[in-house]
């Protein structure tokens, strides 16, 4: 059975933080290389269709100045004939000219009745339908052709002298102007998208490059936070090494409001300790009943504060930065140390450890507070005390340690159990201490941001349940 005492606790628990929004959740390296990548890919989609555009545009005109060969081939042609009885065109030097439904076409016809005079044998008589051309005017345009082919056309309007106009148009198939283009725009794709992927790994390895110092100084200070380094390294880029001097500066404050928290509470301990010590020698051996009632307040007025004085010595400890310790090997000492002190009893006492842990505070506070709760079950255990370590945490880092102490005593009652974390109580005088025990484990590990709670054990008997920081 557990035993307590002494005023109420006032454990300082640390709120948890605020969780952080969605967004900020990404790493400045994430963010930077989407924004990167993102950009990179609408300057890439922008460029390929400019490209493109860009090709289609000059092929056409490309195929424009070929068709205008063409007329300038059969207007020359005709003109060998008299102004009323043109010359009929002959070959124009392209045989697609002169084969049937081969997508390449030409046509002359009356420019006022439209009638057809001459045309390519490639039209085997058929007829292009082409829009009207103004007077003077070069038309481009895009029409309809035999089979349901798409056909680029060029037509003018001609006068021979003053006695006829006539409408000469050329027509070629876009199939191959088409295929030309797609077959362009693939190349471009696939350049780009290699561009683009090259362009993304450059910037990773920009970004990590680039913020590898980040990366440095991050490792540097949890050094110092684990206490492996002493001061925060400085050898970083201009732009960061203010950063590193302020937190060394943090640092340094630190260490020097603890050292005077500790010699100020060393100075009352023994402003306090020495008067209480001479008022209870005075009064032992007197026999009086108000010497032994000034005895007895003296005699609570040092537990007091020597409590206290503790309790403002775990605070000051608290806020050291970089103070941590290994669990395992703290608990196989006061394990070692329990058996020998209950070696009359033949305890059988256990250590279960599923993943190295460490401790984020002093290795004197750890052991005070497993200390207590190890040596309470001892005292109520019937043959056996088990001591269990596992961390606690979400991902591959340990957040918080737990560490369970269970017994086969008696045990306590659920209302019990709640009295015996209250300060103040002592359930049973029947087993000696001094009844501060759990009500230093509380105030420990409230002042850590852990806490203390009670249930009962597999066995049967008490189980504590102890909850530091992990590190």
């Amino acid at each position: 059975m557990p035993e307590t005492a002494g005023p109420e606790t006032e454990a300082v628990q640390e709120a948890p933080p605020a969780p952080a929004p969605r967004g900020s959740q990404r790493s400045i390296a994430t963010r930077l290389i989407m924004v990167a990548a993102l950009w990179s890919l609408v300057a890439l989609l922008v460029t390929g269709f400019v490209l493109v555009t860009l090709y289609r545009e000059a092929s056409e005109r490309e195929f424009d100045a070929r068709l205008d060969v063409y007329l300038k081939a059969i207007i020359g042609e005709m003109a060998a004939g008299t102004p009323s009885s043109p010359a009929v065109p002959g070959n124009l030097g392209d045989p697609r000219f002169d084969l049937p439904a081969s997508g390449w076409y030409w046509m002359v016809m009356q420019a006022e009745t439209g009638e057809v005079l001459f045309s390519s044998e490639s039209l085997l008589g058929d007829r292009l339908e082409l829009p009207e051309p103004e007077p003077g005017q070069v038309l481009k345009s895009v029409i309809g052709g035999p089979r349901s082919a798409e056909l680029r056309a060029l037509q003018r309007t001609i006068i021979f002298g003053e006695a006829a106009a006539y409408r000469i148009a050329v027509a070629g198939d876009t199939a191959e102007l088409r295929e030309r283009e797609s077959d362009f725009a693939g190349q471009v794709a696939l350049t780009l998208l290699v561009l683009g992927l090259g362009l993304v790994g450059a910037i990773f390895l920009q970004v990590r490059v680039g913020l590898r110092p980040l990366a440095t100084l991050s490792a540097s200070l949890a050094a110092v936070r684990r206490g492996d380094a002493q001061t925060v390294d400085e050898n970083l880029p201009p732009e960061l090494r203010p950063l590193a001097v302020e937190l060394n500066a943090l640092v340094r404050s630190n260490r020097e409001v603890v050292e005077r928290a500790r010699t100020h509470v060393g100075n009352l301990a023994h402003a306090l300790k020495t008067p209480l010590s001479v008022i209870v020698n005075e009064v032992r051996g007197q026999d009086a009943p108000f010497a032994g009632k000034v005895g007895e307040q003296a005699e609570l007025m040092r537990s007091q504060v020597n409590h206290h004085l503790e309790r403002a010595r775990m605070a000051a400890q608290r806020r050291v930065i970089g103070v941590s310790c290994e669990v395992e090997p703290v608990l196989t000492r006061l394990i070692r140390a329990m058996s020998r002190i209950h070696r009359d009893r033949g305890l059988d006492i256990s250590l279960e450890i599923s993943a190295p842990v460490r401790f984020r505070g002093e290795e004197q506070d750890l052991e005070e507070m497993a200390g207590n709760l190890i040596d309470n079950a001892c005292k109520w255990a019937s043959s056996r005390v088990r001591v269990s370590v596992a961390p606690q945490g979400e991902g591959a880092t340990a957040e918080r340690v737990v560490v369970i102490i269970e017994d086969d005593g008696p045990g306590l009652g659920a209302q019990e159990r709640a009295e015996a974390l209250k300060r103040g109580r002592r359930l049973d005088e029947t087993v000696p201490g001094t009844g501060l025990g759990l009500s230093i484990v509380v105030d420990l590990a409230g002042l850590y941001g852990g806490d203390l709670s009670l249930s009962r054990a597999r066995a049967g008997g008490l189980a504590a349940r102890l909850v530091l920081p992990a590190l």
